[in-house]
């Protein structure tokens, strides 16, 4: 079912509100990704803040275009649930930022990478379904949807190889505990990508 607001092509401001959101959360885990693979692993919070503003400012853009405008291109609680999923990316990715920041000396033999790196995967197939938008076409976004479903899952797996470790014997209470939060908070990351897939995935179901 189409509305009179896509046929004439007006409100395409919230497309490009949104998938300026979906950039800002997929960068907030791209420098994550990075500062996690580095050699020294120094953290450098810089550009985490960087992104949660620009991810800030997106969102109250959107918000307030929301009380001035007469039309949208798609319903106007589905653009704010949406906003509001994209939102708490980088807000996540920053948590996760800030504690690492202040644990780095207790954290040097762990790898985070490859979870950061599933993180990226996902906040990358985000930016796609959120582009995909523009469109409304349901079998391109079901087949992200698909991929973003597999990512968690293949995060889900990795959590429990996280609790083989911690359940070793082989680290102290204090790397136990930190291993198990900060592990916890990626994997939280990556089911807010989810959410905010499956709200993209919703908004084509329901439009196409």
């Amino acid at each position: 079912m189409f509305s009179l607001q896509t046929i004439f092509g007006q409100g395409n401001q919230f497309y490009t509100l949104l998938e300026e959101a979906a950039v800002a959360a997929h960068d907030a885990t791209k420098a994550l990704h990075e500062m996690l693979k580095a050699a020294d692993r120094q953290p450098a919070l810089d550009a985490f803040k960087l992104a949660r503003q620009r991810e800030r400012e997106t969102s109250d853009k959107i918000s307030q275009e929301l009380v001035d405008s007469f039309i949208t291109p798609i319903e106007r609680e589905d653009i704010e649930a949406l906003s509001s999923a994209l939102y708490k990316i980088p807000k996540q990715v920053e948590k996760f930022a800030d504690r690492y920041s202040l644990a780095t000396r207790h954290l040097e033999h762990i790898d985070f990478a490859p979870r950061a790196a599933m993180l990226e995967q996902a906040a990358d197939v985000v930016v796609k379904m959120v582009h995909q938008l523009r469109h409304l076409k349901l079998e391109p976004m079901k087949a992200l949807n698909d991929q973003l479903r597999a990512l968690e899952n293949e995060a889900d797996r990795l959590m429990l190889e996280l609790y083989r470790d911690i359940y070793s014997g082989q680290l102290d209470n204090l790397q136990m505990f930190l291993l198990k939060e900060f592990f916890e908070i990626l994997e939280k990351a990556i089911d807010r990508c989810r959410e905010a897939g499956v709200v993209a995935y919703q908004i084509v179901l329901k439009n196409s």
